[in-house]
């Protein structure tokens, strides 16, 4: 890099930062704002104001408003207090936003549960929030249904718009007899901004979902945080296709309209084909994406709306490099403010500059802003933090891959509020990191950053895996398949092999058509080292995602390469002839007696 592209790289980073903490503001633990009050701001300011639009439906501030104060009422009308919680279990709706915004008024906690889960799942996430009511949509009564008997405490079910009966009062009609004032502030005066607002869940890629604790100044902070590097006003509409019980589309997207008065539009589910027709008839100016929705959106075929649409800016996590240009050369979005970062961690990274594949950028001279982020030495094959003769853990050099960690302190930006589960929680601290006593919260996240400072991310922790003595990012092999001619998706993990060490790669992919093997293969050996060559592929109709477009491995790693349990096509990377062949149930037996030295 020139010095005339580092000084403007630099410049764009630290005005990036500084706008945007000017945007988030000093948030005290102890401060009465909370997220009620920024919302009842913005309803003062901009009342008129269409708030969502969806499915033809218009709703303004005022309206989205008077919905809250009904919700609210008949929180206290149930004899709610502050701190007590109601499980929030609903597709996307206006009345989602309602909901929880209402119940915010009166101090009660909002658990925001996926909405696809159904039986014990769902079971396990209601029983987790220790909640005493539980809010469905009308597309949830076969879930409901499916945790009868399963939930401790019996909580009241209410529904709006489902199916009722007498396990299941009607929500639409008791708000119908609440008054739209807004409730006494008085009802929440005891809640400070360090106290819980919501929860909200993890994938449960890698198990049940953990409920991550969000209190008020978590949440207002992350509504704040992309107002200004996505330069939002009262004008912009913002297209939100995310679910609205996860942290990108539910809070963040929703934050930057509450918080300024912008519009949203809202749709029940993503759906690519109909993407860029929505953004042209609703006239959108930004969206929200998150893991594979930009691949979706280039594997389409194109269409005239793709470059009519009106969208100049958006955000999200998950774009991979190697589609992020095709992204931006086929789409003509000027900017994405891609960023790093989970709902429950201290740690996070935002792309101001718009270098490709980076998720952030720390320039040395800002090295002391992220004093509380460290890159460590990792060990693959135990899955910890390496240390030294000291006891203590090594630093990263430039490039080295580690795990990312983040300081735990008072402070705004270094508190980890932990999880529901307290075993949890204390599995993400790291002690005596550094010297005796001090604790780290450990993202689970494999990083490098380079001589410039540019981050980027490598794999998630148990992705990684070793094969050959060589670790194989999941990550970096699924960026190279996903690019071979053919392929739309691609989903990489290891699977043991009986007398083996380490773990073989297996790729689960999805195609455009029939796949030829042999040219895989080559344009795998040009691009990768031999070690990381899947040695199994499996071709599946459709990829397995949760409802945020991350890809499930536990399964699929549990199916292992066993023809017999396994219906999908599948391949081996023979090694006697160097190319990919049926996996036969024959072959499998010779693969598991060791006659094939791979």
């Amino acid at each position: 890099m020139g010095m005339l592209e580092e000084l403007k790289s630099n410049w764009d980073v630290v005005s990036g930062m500084v706008r945007t903490l000017k945007t988030v503001g000093k948030l005290e633990p102890d401060s009465h704002q909370l997220i009620p009050d920024d919302i009842e701001a913005t309803v003062d300011r901009h009342r008129a104001n269409v708030a969502i639009r969806f499915c033809g439906e218009i709703v303004t501030y005022g309206e989205l408003d008077a919905q809250a104060n009904r919700v609210a009422h008949w929180a206290l009308g149930e004899g709610l207090t502050p701190g007590d919680c109601v499980a929030l279990v609903m597709e996307n709706r206006p009345e989602y936003i309602a909901v929880w915004y209402g119940l915010s008024k009166v101090g009660v906690v909002t658990a925001l549960i996926n909405n696809n889960l159904t039986d014990k799942a769902l079971a396990h996430c209601i029983n987790l929030s220790d909640s005493s009511r539980v809010i469905c949509g009308a597309q949830q009564d076969e879930a409901i249904t499916s945790v009868d008997g399963l939930l401790k405490d019996n909580p009241q079910i209410w529904t709006l718009g489902g199916a009722v009966s007498e396990a299941r009062h009607d929500l639409a009609v008791a708000l119908e007899r609440q008054p739209a004032a807004r409730p006494s502030r008085e009802y929440r005066a005891s809640v400070r901004a360090q106290d819980l607002a919501m929860y909200v869940y993890t994938s449960g890629t890698t198990g049940l979902p953990k409920a991550a604790r969000l209190p008020h100044m978590r949440v207002q902070s992350m509504m704040r945080t992309f107002i200004a590097a996505c330069k939002i006003t009262p004008a912009d509409r913002i297209y939100i296709t995310l679910p609205l019980y996860h942290g990108t589309g539910g809070i963040c997207g929703v934050g930057m309209a509450v918080q300024t008065g912008a519009s949203i539009i809202l749709r029940d589910k993503f759906s690519a084909t109909h993407f860029w027709k929505d953004a042209v008839t609703y006239k959108a100016t930004a969206f929200a994406y998150i893991g594979e929705l930009c691949r979706y959106l280039l594997n389409t075929p194109e269409c005239p709306e793709e470059k009519q649409h009106t969208i100049r800016t958006g955000f999200g996590n998950g774009l991979r490099p190697e589609i992020w240009q095709k992204f931006f050369d086929r789409f003509a979005i000027p900017h994405l403010a891609e960023f790093y970062g989970s709902t429950e961690g201290n740690v996070s990274f935002m792309n101001f500059d718009g270098k490709v594949g980076a998720v952030g950028k720390i320039p040395g001279f800002a090295s002391m802003v992220y004093s509380h982020v460290k890159f460590v030495k990792f060990d693959v094959e135990t899955e910890q933090p390496l240390r030294g003769e000291d006891g203590f853990c090594i630093e990263c050099e430039p490039n080295e891959v580690g795990e990312v960690i983040g300081k735990i302190g008072e402070g705004s930006r270094q508190r980890f509020e932990g999880y529901k589960d307290a075993e949890a929680t204390e599995k993400k601290v790291l002690h005596d990191v550094f010297e005796k006593g001090d604790m780290w919260y450990r993202t689970g996240d494999l990083m490098r950053k380079d001589a410039e400072g540019y981050i980027y991310f490598v794999d998630r922790i148990g992705d990684t895996f070793r094969w050959k003595g060589e670790n194989v990012s999941t990550n970096e092999v699924a960026e190279i398949l996903s690019q071979a001619p053919g392929v739309l998706t691609a989903n990489v993990y290891g699977v043991a092999i009986p007398g083996m060490d380490g773990k073989a790669g297996m790729a689960a992919t999805t195609a455009d058509g029939d796949l030829d093997p042999d040219a895989l293969m080559a344009f795998l050996k040009e691009r990768l080292p031999a070690y990381a060559v899947p040695v199994f592929l499996r071709r599946q109709r459709e990829a397995e995602t949760t409802g945020t477009f991350k890809y499930r491995k536990v399964d699929l790693v549990k199916d292992g390469f066993d023809p017999v349990d396994i219906a999908d096509p599948l391949w081996f990377a023979n090694p006697e002839t160097g190319h990919y062949e049926p996996l036969t149930q024959d072959e499998y037996e010779t693969i598991l007696a060791g006659e094939y030295r791979f």
